[in-house]
């Protein structure tokens, strides 16, 4: 009776472990060195999902269709041979499922700016596969090297605002593993945001005390009336 079959190795011969729905995906479980007729037993989480028996010494080989979240995972495989008991597991292959991802929204803690001042721009797709990949545009130029973000929150630049022509349109795009998707934000603009004179603060400051003191004076108006009114009787 031959001897108890050795681990077998599970490998991924078509496809990839970044999936995306309705991929198919091939995988092979052998044991080496092993006499057949061998058993081999594939599981997804320790459920059993398919089965073969070879009676060659070639690899089983087990094709699956990515077709819902539930179908990735972690996927080992079993190696024994026929009515013995017992029998050897395999490595792991662990499957991810890429989800595109969504539009980015391109943001700033403030839309008004002056010449001299420092403000930033926020990038950040709600939804998508981890990493995401954003770059800033201003105009069709980018102005930033690609930020490469491994957790879901937004990408951040600083910039100084130096002349007229820094108020321009700014965008930026969003990529990850998900094959041929790339998405470009809204489109940004920071206005100039108006700078009082010393003349316009004075005739402003002005304007306020005459306001305040014809305000007095016409409420100071009955007090003289009054005693006026009552000599008069």
């Amino acid at each position: 009776f031959p001897e108890m079959v050795s681990n077998p190795k599970l490998a991924l011969v078509q496809g990839t472990l970044n999936v995306v729905m309705k991929q198919n995906v091939t995988l092979s479980c052998l044991s080496e060195p092993g006499s057949p007729p061998v058993r081999y037993t594939l599981f997804k989480h320790n459920q059993q999902v398919s089965a073969l028996n070879r009676s060659d010494l070639r690899p089983a080989l087990f094709t699956l269709t990515i077709s819902s979240a539930s179908d990735v995972g972690e996927y080992k495989c079993k190696a024994e041979y026929n009515n013995s008991s017992g029998g050897k597991y395999s490595n792991s292959l662990n499957f991810t499922l890429l989800e595109p991802i969504s539009k980015p929204v391109l943001s700033s803690p403030t839309s008004q700016a002056k010449k001299g001042q420092n403000v930033t721009l926020s990038c950040f797709s709600e939804n998508g596969s981890l990493p995401i990949t954003y770059l800033f545009f201003k105009g069709t130029q980018n102005i930033s090297p690609q930020k490469t973000m491994q957790k879901r929150k937004a990408a951040v630049i600083f910039l100084f605002i130096n002349s007229l022509s820094d108020f321009g349109t700014y965008k930026c795009k969003a990529n990850n593993s998900f094959p041929n998707i790339t998405k470009y934000s809204n489109a940004f603009n920071f206005t100039l945001a108006e700078e009082r004179s010393h003349s316009q603060a004075l005739i402003i400051s002005l304007g306020l005390i005459l306001l305040l003191l014809i305000i007095g004076f016409a409420l100071a108006i009955p007090f003289f009336l009054i005693p006026l009114y009552k000599a008069s009787e």
